[in-house]
């Protein structure tokens, strides 16, 4: 791993927030490779093509020009949806940039949910971010999405059950409006000390998100699980056996468990032989959004290669 540190839309190794406003990754995570040969997928054991199709969030796309330009350099590098962030974009040049890109907005990464949280103390907090967070529905529906990407909240808020309620109830208020949009809701496992033990190792299970989950009791609600976020705390492989029916999403980056430090995609030790076998396990049929440093248009090829190499998708 270079000096260049990896940044992501999750919490630091300090746990500090790091959130760019009006960016799809509040802080996402890869290195930046000098420019190398395309990689050559192979055939891998329980590929998942056919089942996995690729996205990526908008803000991984650097490259100069207007939404449209860069709706195609993300389809031209192989990505077969894209992320934006809600509520924030405008709906007639979302659609535009669609309609000439031929590249779907297959979800949304709710803009405010770091700052605005589902678990603050304040109601009035709590208000604005239920306020942002059924926007986010809507302008999602609106441009033809079929998720928006919720993180909860944080530990620091309170203590565990207090902030379990406290969000539980809030999230629920928009389910109805998920139900009538025909968008999901979709909680991401990320490093903000809630429903899992921050300081704990490598033997930690999903049992709380699946409790809390089930909690929330509708077909709207699920999990954006992120592969690379919680390889660290646990086998990712058993965890998405454990949430089961309960992924609707996936968002993946790289992570070297043994160095303790974030890595390429294609690169550190997450176990993604196992990962591909329980998601065949679990019938997993959707999309995986790359979560990753932004790049040019010859990274953001690099990185599809990478999705295709590790998921078998060609």
């Amino acid at each position: 791993m270079n000096s260049t540190n990896i940044k992501r839309r999750d919490f630091l190794q300090s746990t500090s927030v790091a959130v760019a406003a009006g960016c799809a990754i509040h802080s996402a995570g890869a290195l930046i490779a000098e420019p190398i040969a395309s990689l050559t997928p192979t055939a891998v054991p329980d590929a998942l093509k056919g089942r996995l199709w690729k996205t990526l969030k908008i803000g991984m796309v650097n490259v100069p020009g207007s939404l449209t330009d860069k709706f195609k350099a993300a389809k031209a590098a192989g990505f077969d949806g894209i992320e934006l962030n809600a509520p924030g974009f405008k709906i007639e040049e979302v659609t535009k940039a669609i309609d000439e890109s031929g590249l779907p907005v297959d979800g949304t990464v709710n803009s405010s949910h770091w700052d605005v949280r589902h678990t603050d103390p304040d109601a009035g907090v709590r208000a604005k971010a239920l306020a942002s967070l059924t926007a986010a529905i809507r302008d999602t529906h609106a441009v033809g999405g079929h998720s928006v990407l919720l993180v909860i909240g944080h530990g620091k808020d309170g203590k565990e059950d207090e902030i379990w309620k406290r969000s539980i109830e809030n999230i629920s208020k928009a389910v109805p409006v998920a139900a009538q949009f025909g968008v999901q809701i979709v909680l991401e496992n990320v490093w903000n000390n809630f429903l899992y033990d921050h300081e704990g190792d490598h033997r930690q299970n999903a049992a709380k998100y699946v409790k809390y989950v089930d909690e929330l009791n509708s077909p709207w609600v699920g999990m954006q699980f992120d592969i690379g976020n919680h390889w660290k705390y646990g086998s990712m492989g058993d965890w998405i056996r454990q949430l089961g029916k309960r992924v609707y999403k996936l968002d993946i980056k790289g992570y070297n468990r043994a160095e303790n430090k974030w890595a390429r995609i294609s690169e550190g030790d997450i176990d993604y032989a196992d990962v591909r076998k329980a998601l065949i396990e679990v019938n997993f049929y959707g999309w995986c959004a790359a979560e990753v440093g932004a790049g040019d248009a010859a990274e953001l090829k690099r990185i599809s290669e990478e999705m295709d190499l590790v998921f078998g998708l060609k």
